[in-house]
């Protein structure tokens, strides 16, 4: 966060020699988030093996399940993260947005805005902070689901350290290869044309891409030995090859860059599903929701087949430690992910800068024109975290069952099956209470711009200066408040569900909520950023559609100002936070899995 805000400022002051320079900038910053989280995970989760082995000594199984605690903690982080973040960030903006923007007709970003700095801060908070803890909690758990597995197998039995770390290999190459990924984007291309941005973006992800399946090629033939066995449950363990695990990885690496384009085609207003939604906004605000809520749905068909594949074949070459590694691969090029998402609020907040001193309206094209990219990006960092979250929970689910000594999960009996209905409506539940904190807070900002705008006498003319401050602490005590009903949800259900109903309640309850929180969280994110995304389109005026639907303030840029106002909470807040739902749980659950295998299922011991 400290070097993104240093970033901003920075950034603008380079958009003043060209684009190209601007983007070197934002793009630079943004890396530091992706390269500081995937080493100072790995790094952190290498000491804590290393001093857990000086107390447990041989008794491997014992180690790697304390080392379970590591994944609870970063998640329970990225919970405050995600939704405080979420609540922070969008207060701010819908309240910016309806007051300054529909009532006010005054431009983004404009210094008389009083939710202006709130704004331009929850955008460090949500999409900085949040994203960051998000998926450095995915990191962990599915390095924790793979070193559980792993202690129960043969590598854990026949104490080989060096497979054993198998899973710490693939992030540590996979540092190795985002780092000569970044340098495609700021050293060998220079970027002259606004079109070449979002180009420059995407080849970032093929490139990690292909040069990472290169790398799990080679780590797994040195890592690995040349035939090995993994626990399968309840029957005999299974026979696997080193290449075998290799085919895993790719799966998983592959199926996130399926997520990643699939999630750019409908957030990208490049492409016809957004100009669809923009157009359909010349007959007001109803048909731009409709068309954007069909977009979300819609765009959650392709992900979920490209998850539905990884997880077949990685299970069926190695059970449930070929998921947990397919959730590696696609977390394996998290450093240039994030570089490419963490791009997306520095060249946000660089425009809002622009916008603020007053600079030449050139500058702010170029920063748009960033920003415009920086959206789409947003967009596909959100499907990676909503992909390898559906793969990792997947993971702590088959390495759960494995600690509370299940041999299956039988859906036909009555307790698994309570267990997935109640567990399937969780991230509804959820996703009420984080919209409806957002709205609370949003509400409350909307009367403070609108008691200030009428009462501070000059502010339009800009003779006097709104009082930013009081915008900034509603935002900031309404994220700390509100985020508490929804983290409690989330925390309390494993335990009550665990302690009362049991194990196999619980394996359901955490299947339900996997199975209907991915579909959620996909639809939500997508549906959010094409509302953005056709705002945007409408605004850029770029083609003869575009200035078609009119300039700023004309009725079809209203209705898609609405559409996006809608979408903030959808994108940012609730989507996101739904990869928390899922992790979270399934991570508290296996922390807790031998004491409810023992001490679970208070109710129906009294029958």
């Amino acid at each position: 966060m400290k070097i993104a805000t240093y970033a901003n400022a920075r950034t603008t002051l380079e958009a003043r020699k060209g684009v190209g320079k601007a983007f070197i900038a934002a793009f630079r910053s943004g890396s530091v988030m992706g390269f500081l989280l995937a080493a100072d995970g790995l790094l952190v989760l290498y000491i804590a093996i290393n001093l857990f082995k000086i107390y447990y000594k041989t008794e491997w199984e014992g180690l790697f399940e304390a080392i379970t605690g590591y994944g609870l903690g970063g998640s329970s982080v990225a919970l405050f993260g995600r939704v405080g973040g979420g609540i922070y960030t969008k207060a701010a903006d819908v309240g910016a947005d309806l007051v300054g923007k529909v009532e006010r007709n005054i431009p983004e970003d404009d210094p008389r805005n009083p939710a202006v700095i709130a704004d331009n801060v929850g955008d460090n908070v949500g999409d900085i902070a949040g994203m960051g803890s998000d998926l450095f909690g995915s990191f962990a758990e599915s390095s924790c689901a793979a070193l559980v597995v792993a202690s129960i197998s043969s590598f854990g039995t026949s104490h080989d350290f060096t497979a054993m770390c198998f899973p710490l290999l693939i992030s540590s190459m996979g540092i190795v290869v985002c780092l000569i990924t970044t340098l495609f984007a700021t050293d060998f291309y220079e970027i002259k044309e606004v079109n070449q941005i979002e180009p420059a973006l995407k080849r970032q992800l093929i490139i990690s891409t292909a040069l990472m399946t290169l790398g799990i090629l080679l780590v797994c033939f040195l890592a690995l030995p040349s035939s090995f066995t993994i626990y399968n449950l309840g029957s005999t363990p299974k026979v696997v090859k080193w290449w075998h695990l290799f085919f895993c990885v790719a799966v998983g690496l592959w199926a996130g860059l399926i997520i990643g384009y699939t999630t750019e085609y409908f957030t990208s207003n490049a492409y016809s599903p957004v100009q669809d939604v923009a157009d359909s906004c010349r007959t007001g605000a109803a048909t731009n929701i409709i068309f954007g809520l069909a977009l979300g749905y819609k765009s959650v068909i392709i992900p979920i087949f490209a998850i539905a594949v990884a997880i077949y074949v990685s299970f069926a070459l190695a059970v449930f430690y070929g998921i947990a590694v397919a959730a590696l691969g696609m977390l394996s090029t998290i450093a240039t992910g994030l570089a490419i998402d963490a791009y997306g609020p520095i060249s946000d907040n660089a425009g809002g800068i622009a916008e603020m001193a007053g600079m030449s309206h050139h500058i702010r094209e170029r920063t748009d024109a960033l920003d415009a990219a920086g959206n789409t990006t947003a967009a596909i960092g959100k499907g990676f975290a909503i992909g390898s979250a559906a793969l990792v929970s997947l993971a702590l689910f088959g390495a759960y069952v494995s600690r509370a000594s299940l041999t299956s999960v039988d859906v036909l009996s009555a307790k698994v099956f309570i267990g997935l209905i109640v567990g399937a409506m969780l991230p509804y539940w959820f996703s009420a209470m984080t919209m409806k904190s957002v709205g609370k807070a949003a509400l409350s900002m909307v009367e403070e711009v609108r008691r200030q705008f009428n009462t501070i006498p000059g502010l339009m003319e800009g003779i006097n200066n709104p009082d930013y401050a009081t915008c900034v602490k509603i935002s900031t005590d309404a994220s700390i408040k509100e985020m508490i009903p929804p983290g409690a949800l989330v925390m309390v259900t494993p335990l009550v569900v665990g302690i009362l109903f049991g194990v196999e309640t619980l394996a359901g309850l955490l299947a339900g909520a996997l199975v209907s929180g991915v579909q959620i969280a996909i639809s939500a994110s997508n549906t959010g950023g094409a509302w953005d995304n056709a705002k945007k389109y409408i605004e850029a005026g770029a083609s003869e559609h575009a200035r078609s639907l009119g300039p700023k303030g004309s009725d079809a840029h209203k209705a898609a100002v609405i559409g996006d106002t809608v979408g903030d909470p959808l994108k940012d807040t609730s989507g996101p936070s739904l990869n928390i739902l899922i992790k979270l749980m399934a991570v508290e659950s296996l922390v807790f899995a031998p004491f409810f295998a023992a001490h679970g299922g208070l109710l129906f011991k009294i029958g």
